[in-house]
């Protein structure tokens, strides 16, 4: 009896080692495991489809189909970028998500773009607009169809201290390269889609008044994104992304306390941007590599 014991130690010794071994091997941490908390900060630039603008107000109904916009990125030579109270002027994008499985993540962020109204910008205009409305353009009575020239010192719109896309995304994370030992250095690709609602300071200038700043949620978007992910040390990286989709402003306010006077529109964008990101994962051991599999 005593050596049937022995001999049974003897035996199950290296496997209870070989089991202890698995259970203590560090495991490998990765971005994209269930657990993980993640947060940006970048800059964008983005560009714009033509659409048909309508601006509605007291005395005045009218469309200028096939406006031209642009973006406003603040030059380097401005100092924004630098300077702790004004990093937030120039076209901005923050986030901050969370893994909730392996690859997939859900966020929420804050796309801070500009929206400028060109300038010379070879509209038609159709609508109506009442007599003695506006003395300085001197557009006044029925309109169906006329070519115009806009000129931004009697009539212009933007939304330059926002167009702000505030929106929740669902993203797919895959691992493209792993280097280093413990991951030190790893690409990582992310497929996304997102939707939210478009909070607009508005800068209208018409009919000889300009208003500035005149805020109002004023519609919808719905986006699609693609970025690489590159990845240092486990806990940084830096992330270059491509986006695209609509925005349905339906109701811009552009005069300040008076909520008939509105501009409508819907048109496409895309956007690049460059962001600095952290990683941060709340559970210990993340990923469970080396954890063992039981049949």
């Amino acid at each position: 009896m005593k050596y049937s014991i022995f001999i049974l130690a003897l035996i199950l010794t290296p496997s209870l080692t070989s089991a202890q071994s698995v259970w203590k091997k560090k495991k490998q941490k990765v971005s994209h495991a269930q657990g993980t908390l993640y947060g940006s900060w970048g800059y964008n630039r983005s560009a714009y489809t033509k659409s048909n603008m309508r601006f509605v107000g007291p005395g005045y109904d009218f469309t200028l189909a096939g406006a031209k916009a642009h973006d406003n990125p603040s030059p380097l030579s401005s100092g924004y970028y630098w300077k702790i109270n004004h990093f937030s002027v120039p076209q901005f994008n923050a986030r901050v998500g969370y893994y909730f499985r392996h690859h997939w993540a859900i966020s929420f962020g804050y796309d801070h773009m500009k929206y400028i109204f060109q300038d010379k910008n070879e509209v038609t205009l159709s609508g109506e607009i009442d007599p003695g409305v506006d003395n300085v353009t001197n557009w006044s009575g029925l309109y169906g169809g006329e070519k115009v020239v806009t000129d931004r010192n009697t009539f212009h719109y933007e939304n330059s201290d926002g167009l702000n896309y505030l929106r929740f995304e669902l993203m797919r994370t895959d691992m493209l390269i792993a280097l280093g030992n413990d991951n030190q250095f790893v690409i990582s690709s992310n497929l996304s889609a997102g939707a939210g609602g478009l909070l607009s300071f508005n800068d209208f200038d018409f009919a000889g008044t300009k208003t500035m700043r005149t805020i109002s949620l004023s519609g919808y978007g719905v986006s699609a994104h693609a970025s690489l992910r590159f990845e240092f040390f486990r806990h940084v990286y830096i992330q270059t992304k491509f986006g695209g989709g609509l925005n349905h402003q339906v109701k811009v306010h552009t005069r300040p306390n008076d909520p008939s006077s509105f501009a409508r529109h819907a048109y496409g964008y895309g956007s690049f941007d460059t962001s600095l990101g952290f990683l941060l994962y709340i559970r210990p051991t993340n990923a469970c590599d080396s954890c063992p599999v039981w049949n």
